[in-house]
């Protein structure tokens, strides 16, 4: 796939809520994913697909989804931007809130290898 199928694909597959498919169909085995902040003591920086998939089993793990939206692609050669929008209660504390975020993605070989995620700090 080329970088547009790939941003077409991970929309779709993430407005059915399968995320996971996602990752398994259209990541590099040594993906890296980066976070705007480190989780709780963690690292911002996941390395490798199954590093990336924990990273989501966890944020599942410990969220309620109320609701997602997904919007773009928005394509930029080899690279590509998704938004995404949560509403979503943090387990742990049961707090709601509103998550409002993007990805920047980059695209190898027909396969994502790069993820970088901003969030809406206001």
């Amino acid at each position: 796939m080329n970088t547009l199928e790939v941003a077409h694909q991970i929309v779709t597959l993430c407005r059915q809520g399968k995320n996971e498919e996602a990752h398994q169909q259209l990541y590099a085995d040594d993906a890296v994913s980066v976070e705007a902040f480190a989780p709780n003591g963690g690292n911002r920086e996941s390395r490798g697909l199954a590093a990336i998939k924990a990273k989501g089993a966890w944020w599942r793990d410990n969220h309620v989804i109320h609701s997602a939206s997904v919007t773009g692609p928005w394509p930029h050669g080899d690279r590509f931007i998704v938004g995404y929008q949560y509403d979503v209660t943090f387990k742990p504390s049961g707090q709601r809130m509103m998550l409002d975020e993007v990805g920047l993605y980059t695209v190898a070989h027909g396969k994502i290898v790069r993820e970088e995620f901003f969030y809406n700090a206001g």
